[in-house]
């Protein structure tokens, strides 16, 4: 699970061009069905982040939330290709 956290990150600060990312996992707060998740967050000096909060955006549109996802999974799938020719 941590490995594929690692990749996912990288992949999140690569696609939106982040200099870093905030990775918090979550068990049973505030959540009506107890699971386990990890939150990805880019970041950026002075983005406003405190402790776990930080200021929230949406997206402008659908096509906009899409491009990021899009964006993501393009890096996921490079990282996945150069860690396999990696060995």
């Amino acid at each position: 699970m941590m490995s594929r956290t690692q990749l996912l990150a990288r992949a999140v600060e690569a696609a939106v061009d982040a200099e870093g990312t905030f990775i918090a996992i979550n068990n049973q707060v505030s959540q009506t069905v107890p699971h386990l998740h990890i939150h990805i967050v880019p970041r950026r000096r002075r983005d406003g982040l405190k402790g776990f909060f930080w200021p929230r955006q949406n997206y402008k549109d659908d096509l906009a939330r899409e491009a990021v996802r899009d964006a993501i999974e393009r890096e996921v799938g490079k990282l996945q290709r150069q860690d396999e020719q990696a060995g």
